[in-house]
């Protein structure tokens, strides 16, 4: 007598195939190209549809009135630099990463404002995930100019308490950290400028 595959084993089998192609195609999502993914497709949880919804209040650790972390990250070309070599003129640091939806879009925005205000405030980019081509691509694309550094061990997301991003820091030419927030465009970016410098 043959064997014959009983239906709970057809149907496991079954699932864990479905599990493993539905996983492979989620990391295409997530994963995808800078330039192509995931802006062409949902890789956001929506509540209304087309609209990213910002990360909830108190995810990110309030850093207001601490000192900039002090680390070490490195520029385009390898070389360390001290964030604490930053501080003596106000700072708008932004952290972002290529396929962060929000980064994507205020990106532009930041490098119209630097144009605007780079000769008083200096702006820098630390960008934890992607490679240097990428990032140069990513930013260059967008017009940005100014100061870009990598914090490949994570040491300064994980010093200012960074869980999502984008996030912007706005540092006094002491070093403190006089506010911080999430995704901004240009106008609000210029206000908060305006505010706190």
């Amino acid at each position: 007598m043959a064997w014959r595959p009983r239906l709970p084993v057809l149907v496991l089998c079954g699932a864990i195939v479905g599990g493993l192609l539905g996983g492979w195609a989620l990391s295409r999502v997530v994963i995808g190209d800078p330039d192509t993914g995931p802006d062409d497709v949902d890789s956001v949880v929506l509540d209304e549809p087309g609209e990213y919804q910002q990360p909830v209040d108190g995810e990110n650790r309030d850093v207001d009135g601490d000192h900039l972390p002090d680390v070490v990250l490195t520029d385009a070309a390898g070389l360390e630099i001290r964030t604490a070599s930053l501080v003596g003129q106000p700072l708008v640091v932004n952290l972002w990463y290529s396929t962060c939806i929000p980064c994507k879009r205020e990106l532009a925005e930041f490098a119209t404002v630097h144009r605007e205000v780079g000769d008083r405030i200096r702006f820098v980019g630390i960008n934890p995930f992607d490679s240097v081509d990428v990032m140069e691509r990513f930013a260059g694309d967008r017009g940005v100019g100014y100061e870009l550094l990598r914090d490949e061990a994570g040491a300064f997301v994980d010093a200012a308490g960074v869980i999502s991003f984008p996030v912007t820091l706005f540092v006094d030419a002491d070093g403190v950290i006089v506010a911080h927030t999430g995704e901004l465009d240009g106008d609000e970016l210029r206000a908060r400028i305006e505010e706190l410098f």
